[in-house]
């Protein structure tokens, strides 16, 4: 094995999680009050000084109005997780825009001025990482390549001791680098009804062995008719098998 190919074996792959109370964060505040809300990200480029991403939002109509209202004011910092603004300078697009999904692009500038994990790793680790993430409800999910030969543990510290008033910091997990991107390739294909359906099967026992709940009892906790919740969870099956046999066989 040559030298390139041992750093490459011994890439990491962890996941932060931000997790914010109510009233820590007006824009988590928005994906706690709209469960159909969701967003994820398909690129996340840092710099010394600027940072670019595209986020790909999905929900209701009504939930993306309050979150264009929140996301797309340039007043403040939709990043940060030691202060809530800063003066840093933002500028938004709309790429995309459906009734129930959005595509922004971001550039953000002077990323000294205020703390982002993206940034915040990249002066913290000098061989540079690989970013995903994903918002819902009260967690900020950052999906992180990153080298082995940094210490995790002190970066999570530094991380830990900037944090502001309600919002705290966990670990999921820390594994070797995997299938990276395909759950997110899989989500941008899934509607606002097929994520809420899904997330309430996990939720509550559908996938266990024995299944600890059935279609008709998933239906009643969702106050939709049976046969509708019968085809949104098999569409969105549909989708994730075809998905993962393309990407992986």
């Amino acid at each position: 094995m040559t030298e390139s190919q041992a750093a490459v074996a011994d890439t990491r792959e962890f996941e932060f999680v931000l997790q914010f109370d109510a009233g820590a964060d007006s824009l988590m505040d928005v994906f706690r009050q709209h469960e159909s809300l969701s967003v994820w990200s398909s690129a996340i480029f840092v710099g010394d000084d600027h940072m670019w991403r595209l986020d790909h939002a999905k929900g209701t109509p009504e939930a993306l109005d309050t979150f264009d209202e929140v996301f797309l004011d340039e007043d403040r910092c939709n990043e940060c997780f030691d202060v809530v603004s800063c003066e840093t300078t933002r500028t938004y697009h709309v790429l995309d825009r459906g009734e129930t999904s959005r595509t922004v692009y971001t550039l953000r500038r002077e990323l000294s001025g205020c703390q982002s994990l993206p940034s915040f790793l990249h002066r913290h680790v000098s061989e540079g990482t690989i970013f995903e993430s994903r918002r819902t409800g009260d967690e900020y999910r950052w999906r992180v390549l990153y080298p082995g030969s940094n210490p995790i543990g002190e970066v999570y510290d530094k991380i830990e001791s900037s944090l502001r008033d309600g919002v705290t910091l966990s670990v999921s997990h820390i594994t070797s680098a995997g299938n990276w991107k395909a759950t997110e390739r899989v989500a941008a294909n899934f509607s606002p009804q097929q994520w809420r359906v899904l997330k309430a099967a996990v939720t509550h026992g559908y996938y266990e062995r024995p299944r600890e709940v059935s279609v008709k009892d998933l239906a009643s906790i969702l106050d939709e008719p049976r046969s509708t919740v019968q085809y949104q969870l098999r569409t969105a099956e549909d989708r994730i098998v075809s998905q993962f046999v393309e990407e992986t066989l």
